[in-house]
């Protein structure tokens, strides 16, 4: 049953990998009767474009060619979130390991981040939307209503993200994951581009020894105190 659905806001969560942010963000948006934005998929069906296309994270001229050419789109099915790339769903395919690393690349890139930064604002101008990723409430949208970051020990998000892997093609074993995810928190928090930290107003929440629910419960008493 969705709670405070007569309060048209927008809420932001950040946060790096495994931190739990799409379990808690699908929850929250359900129990508000909100939109769920997944912004991250966009990222990473830019970078599945780029791989099937043959095009370097590091060429932006190619890159900025690459985005013109694209059409991708966020629909909302019986089985969840899903993302259309050029008329086919990606939803599965921007899952696979190699794409969460190449997303981290392309998404450093200025040219790639100009070209979403619209249709992510476009997503989210009719308010009612939760919208996940790594710098919504920093740069997307610094005047959201709700604005959260969700973190949690690098080991546990680790072990997060390698059950979510389980089953795929390829899936990499636990030391893996962690290595790959440490590079990427590294990448992410240093580039020169909207890079992956809190935003001054965000609500900092650790989901190391928290339930789905306790951590969409903390986030739903700060949105009920929202005016």
């Amino acid at each position: 049953m969705a709670e405070e659905s007569s309060k048209a806001l927008v809420v932001t969560i950040d946060g790096p990998s495994g931190a739990g942010k799409t379990s808690v963000s699908k929850l929250l948006a359900q129990k508000l009767g909100y939109r769920y934005i997944d912004t991250g998929a966009l990222y990473r069906a830019i970078a599945l474009a780029a791989r099937q296309q043959g095009v370097s994270a590091d060429d932006e001229s190619g890159l900025a060619e690459l985005c013109l050419r694209l059409t991708i789109d966020l629909k909302s099915s019986d089985s969840g979130l899903r993302v259309i790339l050029d008329r086919t769903d990606v939803t599965d395919a921007i899952r696979e390991p190699h794409i969460s690393m190449l997303a981290s690349a392309v998404s450093a890139q200025p040219v790639v981040r100009s070209y979403l930064l619209s249709l992510q604002r476009a997503l989210a101008s009719k308010k009612n939307v939760v919208a996940e990723g790594r710098d919504m409430g920093t740069v997307v949208l610094p005047w959201a209503d709700a604005k959260f970051f969700l973190d949690a020990d690098p080991r546990i998000r680790a072990q997060r993200r390698f059950e979510e892997l389980r089953g795929h093609n390829d899936a990499p074993d636990l030391e893996s994951v962690e290595k790959d995810m440490l590079l990427r928190d590294k990448n992410d928090s240093t580039r020169a581009v909207a890079p992956l930290e809190p935003a001054s107003d965000a609500i900092r929440i650790d989901s190391t020894r928290l339930s789905l629910q306790q951590v969409v419960d903390c986030m739903l008493d700060h949105i009920r105190r929202i005016p």
